[in-house]
């Protein structure tokens, strides 16, 4: 099983997402890195920036399968937007399957890439560490919108 971990970062109002002690924006950039060389554009793999908490705040559902923001409208959930803090800019999306047991990040893709990342992913978390990890953005996330 994957551990995932997310934090708030008040001073940019912004949710970091880390899979295995890994920061989220450095596995896509590594994952991504071979087709970015591949086309010619090192310099984009991994350029993401961190969710907004704000539209997090709203719906924490957006981590269980009911996508706050989808860009190819299939049911996909945005999990990074771009640099320029758009979501629906550059983002990297990936299809959620929630279970009682399991919670599966699959199918990553760029929202303007038709880059191969068949090897990023999928992601498999269990249920009860998912939803206490969620539970404590939650928490961190509400008292921060009480200071």
């Amino acid at each position: 099983m994957d551990r995932i971990h997310f934090v708030y970062r008040s001073a940019d109002d912004e949710v970091e997402i880390f899979i295995n002690g890994r920061s989220l924006i450095d596995l896509a950039g590594a994952a991504e890195l071979p087709e970015a060389r591949r086309t010619r554009e090192p310099g984009l793999a991994g350029s993401y920036a961190w969710l907004r908490a704000a539209v997090i705040r709203r719906q924490l559902a957006h981590f269980l399968g009911t996508p706050q923001a989808s860009w190819f409208g299939d049911g996909d959930t945005v999990l990074l937007g771009c640099e320029c803090g758009d979501w629906g800019c550059w983002p990297l999306t990936a299809n959620i399957e929630v279970s009682d047991s399991m919670v599966t990040w699959s199918a990553l893709r760029n929202g303007h890439r038709d880059w191969d990342l068949s090897s990023f992913g999928p992601f498999r978390f269990g249920r009860v560490d998912y939803d206490q990890a969620l539970a404590r953005l939650a928490d961190t996330l509400t008292r921060s919108a009480e200071a």
